[in-house]
């Protein structure tokens, strides 16, 4: 079985471990943090084993081993290259970099090493995005006109975020989420969805902007954004929105011919999918306020317990990567889709009051849906 490493134990660490728990015959290797109190605390709570330098971790693993990149965001694109260089595949954390620039670079390396890059988030991968996708194949809403995908987390500044942990006790990193920005780390949970459904964007108008100042470390970091998205392969245009001022609201519907699909929840991985049908009542055009639940009434994956605002597998993208090489075939969220998905993201992020109309440069093909969705 392909070996599995860990470089970095904060506070999305433990959201791993408890994910990898539902998959009992994988196990960590090794783990390395640059904060030894840290790493001998995350590693007693899980019983794994320590190693003390980044260095030693990436020549202790056979060629060709996984290694999770869970750092810090400023640290994605320096890990992610040391972790190639060894000669390992990276599964990273969102972002894979913060320049397309460094993107690129790393996955021409990867390329030509005969590595896989990848990077989260893997919530594509789970039965909700699952369902939706394979709902809009067969047109259950009909033909898919107009897709509103919305990611606000509610006022963040005033939540009592310092008092946030993880379960073996790392503070929620507040200071990387503000200055990183809320579009950079929470747009690719419904991006990725898109991009597996519709194919690679070609175009993006968007615009963001501050509109809490003063929050800890941001430096003027937008915390709103809002992007129209026109896929270059047909497809409904897109408006999505991010931000942490507006009321917590993580919906997503497609409106069709027919009616519309929708997700309340981006981050259930069990978040039911409904179809609510396009009626008439007493002369009033209206959607049925309910909807029926679409199932694909399959097994599909192990599920975890929520755990603070997330209730997802994050175990789902490196367990789909550690098939994919075993079994010789490209993993579904490495390569050109996670650089892909990294440009759409960035465009979003840096469009500020007027970049306007942006034009992506990196193309990727539709994902494979999983085997228990087709």
């Amino acid at each position: 079985m392909t070996n599995i490493a860990i470089i970095g134990c904060g506070f999305v660490a433990d959201l791993y471990m408890r994910s990898f728990a539902s998959f009992p015959n994988q196990r960590i290797s090794s783990v390395f943090d640059t904060n030894g109190a840290r790493l001998d605390q995350f590693c007693t709570y899980w019983s794994l084993e320590a190693t003390r330098s980044q260095e030693a971790l990436l020549a202790g693993l056979p060629k060709g081993s996984l290694v999770l990149n869970l750092t810090n965001p400023k640290s994605h694109s320096a890990v992610n290259r040391a972790i190639l260089d060894a000669g390992h595949h990276a599964y990273s954390e969102k972002p894979l970099a913060l320049n397309m620039q460094d993107a690129l670079a790393l996955h021409g390396l990867a390329d030509d090493s005969g590595l896989h890059l990848a990077s989260a988030p893997c919530s594509v991968l789970g039965e909700a995005a699952q369902t939706l996708a394979k709902a809009a194949r067969e047109q259950t809403a009909g033909d898919i006109r107009l897709i509103y995908a919305e990611l606000d987390d509610g006022y963040i500044p005033q939540a009592p975020y310092k008092d946030w942990t993880s379960e073996s006790g790392a503070p929620w990193p507040f200071a990387d989420e503000f200055h990183v920005g809320c579009t950079l780390e929470h747009a690719g949970y419904y991006l990725s969805w898109l991009i597996a459904m519709f194919g690679p964007v070609q175009k993006v108008i968007a615009a963001s902007a501050e509109t809490i100042p003063n929050k800890p470390s941001a430096d003027g970091t937008a915390d709103f954004s809002v992007a129209t998205l026109f896929f270059e392969q047909g497809g409904p245009p897109v408006r999505l929105t991010c931000s942490i001022t507006a009321p917590h609201d993580h919906r997503i519907r497609m409106i069709g011919d027919k009616g519309v699909l929708s997700v309340k929840k981006a981050w259930s991985n069990s978040a039911p999918v409904r179809f609510h049908k396009r009626m008439i009542l007493r002369r009033r055009l209206l959607e049925h306020p309910i909807g029926r639940r679409i199932s694909l009434g399959k097994t599909t994956h192990p599920k975890v317990k929520r755990w603070g605002a997330a209730e997802m597998n994050f175990a789902l993208g490196p367990m789909e990567m550690v098939e994919a090489i075993e079994t010789g075939r490209p993993p579904r969220l490495a390569g050109d889709f996670a650089l892909h998905l990294n440009e759409v993201t960035l465009a979003i992020q840096n469009a500020g009051r007027s970049r306007g109309v942006q034009g992506m440069q990196t193309h990727c093909d539709r994902m494979e849906p999983m085997p228990w969705a087709m």
